[in-house]
């Protein structure tokens, strides 16, 4: 490893590193590994390992092995999370849910400050582009965040220090401590949307995963912001012990209001409503309508609004 290279990630890892040991994700590819040896280089005595096998293919639990060998020989904790998931339809959205609840779980039961996972500037203009084609808002388009919540475990944070490197600049780090990588042939597999993504964006010099990451980080800040402008709104918001009350100023932008809508939403349990249909709440009940979404009730036809929990339909 360059001196340069391990001067970068130290620069970069100081400015997130939080208090305490934390765990690494990896599987044994180049990325993974990349990230196993910067940190060994930069703080060997922070962090500890784990590898998930979710359990897919015969040659996951050789990778594993592989990982925690390399381990021994760096003097760092290994584990090994097996799972058993089913092929199938929907197998990648699966196993990344199984992966960050058993890595969740380890992080927990070790007492570790954070998850750090080793996307890149690659994957995160993958993303981008993947969010894009599907119509994607403003919190979509700012792509995977140097610093987010572990997925289903919101007191957990999920850090990425890599998010600024390429992947063939971390290829280089594998390749200069004579490694050779684990090889997961669902990375060329075509039926899944982020490998014919990847393979478009390889096959011409028309995209730039920098300038992607750069607008990603900016289009985080706006994101940002407008959280920032909810906190204040909902200040607003009256949390009753049968009802939700918010009497939305006039000309407020229909962005803040859906956000506002998300809040009430998830104080009632439900975070899972689409975008497409949070947008027609809104427009019903700016029209002084009554709608409701998942469970609960929207009442607008007189000020202010009022949110309950619908009553159930008798069948």
């Amino acid at each position: 490893m360059t001196a340069a290279a391990a001067a970068r990630f130290a620069a970069q890892w100081r400015a997130v590193a939080p208090h305490g040991k934390v765990g690494l994700a990896v599987s044994g590819g180049s990325d993974s590994l990349a990230l196993l040896l910067l940190f060994h280089e930069v703080a060997p005595r922070n962090f500890c390992v784990a590898t998930v096998d979710h359990g897919l293919r015969a040659e996951a639990a050789a990778e594993a092995a592989m990982v925690a060998a390399l381990c021994g020989r760096l003097g760092v904790a290994h584990h090994t999370l097996s799972l058993s998931l089913a092929k199938g339809s929907a197998v990648q959205e699966r196993a990344r849910t199984a992966r960050y609840a058993a890595l969740g779980q380890w992080c927990t039961d070790h007492g570790l400050a954070a998850l750090v996972a080793a996307h890149h500037a690659d994957d995160q203009a993958e993303t981008m582009v993947m969010r894009l084609n599907r119509g994607a808002g403003l919190r979509g388009l700012a792509g995977m965040r140097s610093c987010a919540p572990v997925p289903g475990m919101a007191d957990l944070p999920l850090l990425r220090p890599l998010l600024d490197w390429r992947r063939a600049e971390l290829a280089q780090v594998v390749q200069a401590a004579g490694l050779a990588a684990a090889d997961d042939p669902s990375n060329r597999d075509t039926a899944f949307e982020r490998v014919r993504v990847r393979a478009a964006m390889t096959a011409t010099d028309a995209f730039d995963a920098k300038g992607f990451a750069a607008s990603a980080q900016h289009l985080a800040a706006a994101d940002q912001a407008l959280d920032w402008a909810v906190d204040r709104l909902w200040q607003d918001v009256e949390e009753h012990e049968d009802r939700i009350t918010w009497n939305p100023p006039h000309g407020l932008p229909p962005v803040l209001a859906l956000r506002i809508l998300e809040r009430i939403l998830t104080a009632y349990g439900r975070n899972d409503s689409r975008g497409a249909d949070l947008s027609r709440w809104l427009d019903t009940l700016q029209a002084g309508g009554v709608a409701t979404l998942g469970n609960v009730k929207g009442d607008a036809r007189r000020a202010p609004w009022r949110f309950t929990i619908a009553p159930k339909r008798r069948h």
